[in-house]
C-alpha cells in the first residue's frame, strides 16, 4: 500500500485508495481538464472535492501541495522512479499524465511540441481572458459603471475564438484527426464562456462555424461528459 503520509493534504482529505492517483479539484474549467483526462486515459484515481467557495484552497494542507492556492492538484503514488509525486498547474498535469501513459500526446517530436504549444496557448491566453469576461459579465464586475474592461476582454475573447476557428479549418481537432490534451485543455473553457458565463452573444459565438462544431464533438465524448461532473458539486 502506498504511503502518502509525507503529504499534509492527505491528512485533511484522507485517501480511501492510496494506491490510486489522488485528484484534488472542483468542476471549474481548469479543474475538469484533469478529470476529463483521467476519464479518457482510464487511469484509476480518487477524486476529492475542494470547496473553493469556502476557501479550502487557502488552508495550510492544500497550500502544502500547491502554494499558489488553486485547483486542480494531484498526488501520483506511482510517480517517476516509483516514488509519490505531487503536482499542480492543470497544463503541467495534462502533459505529465499524457507522458506517463503514452496517450493523447503524439509520439512524433514535432507534433508533440506542437500539441504542447496549444496547451500553453490555452493556459496563457484563453483561460485568463475568458475568466475576466466571466468576472465582468456575470459576477461582481458587472456592477461596475465603467464598461471598458468588459469590452476589452470581450473583444480579446472574440479574437482568441477566431484563432481557434482558423486553426480548425480542415481539422476535426486542434491537431487534425488526433484528439489530444490540446482539445482537453480548451473544451471546458469554451463551454463555460458561452454557458455558465452566458457570454455567447457578447463574443458573437453564433458567427463561428468550426468552433461550435468542435465543441459539440468534444462534449459528446463519454469521458468528457463524465469528467465535467467530477468531483460532483455539493
Amino acid at each position: 500500500m502506498s504511503d502518502l503520509s509525507a503529504f499534509p493534504i492527505a491528512k485533511r482529505w484522507p485517501a480511501k485508495h492510496p494506491d490510486r492517483l489522488q485528484l484534488y479539484s472542483f468542476p471549474t474549467p481548469n479543474g475538469v481538464k484533469v478529470s476529463i483526462m483521467l476519464e479518457e486515459i482510464g487511469l484509476p484515481y480518487e477524486a476529492h472535492a475542494i470547496a473553493i467557495g469556502k476557501n479550502e484552497t487557502w488552508t495550510p494542507e492544500f497550500l502544502s501541495l500547491n502554494p499558489n492556492g488553486k485547483i486542480p492538484a494531484i498526488i501520483d503514488p506511482d510517480g517517476p522512479g516509483g516514488k509519490p509525486l505531487g503536482l499542480f498547474e492543470s497544463g503541467a498535469i495534462l502533459q505529465y499524465l499524457a507522458e506517463k501513459t503514452g496517450k493523447l500526446l503524439p509520439a512524433d517530436p514535432a507534433r508533440r511540441i506542437e500539441t504542447i504549444q496549444w496547451v500553453y496557448f490555452q493556459m496563457a491566453a484563453m483561460g485568463p481572458i475568458f475568466g475576466q469576461v466571466g468576472f465582468f459579465h456575470k459576477f461582481a464586475g458587472r456592477e461596475y459603471e465603467d464598461k471598458r474592461p468588459l469590452q476589452r476582454y470581450a473583444d480579446e475573447s472574440k479574437r482568441l475564438l477566431g484563432v481557434i476557428e482558423g486553426r480548425l479549418d480542415g481539422r476535426k481537432w486542434i491537431m487534425g484527426d488526433d484528439y489530444t490534451i490540446a482539445d482537453i485543455s480548451m473544451l471546458g473553457w469554451v463551454r463555460n464562456l458561452i454557458g455558465f458565463y452566458g457570454a455567447a452573444e457578447l463574443v458573437d459565438f453564433a458567427s463561428l462555424k468550426r468552433v461550435p462544431a468542435w465543441l459539440e464533438r468534444g462534449l459528446a465524448r463519454p469521458a468528457v461528459e463524465r469528467g465535467l461532473n467530477i468531483p460532483p458539486r455539493p
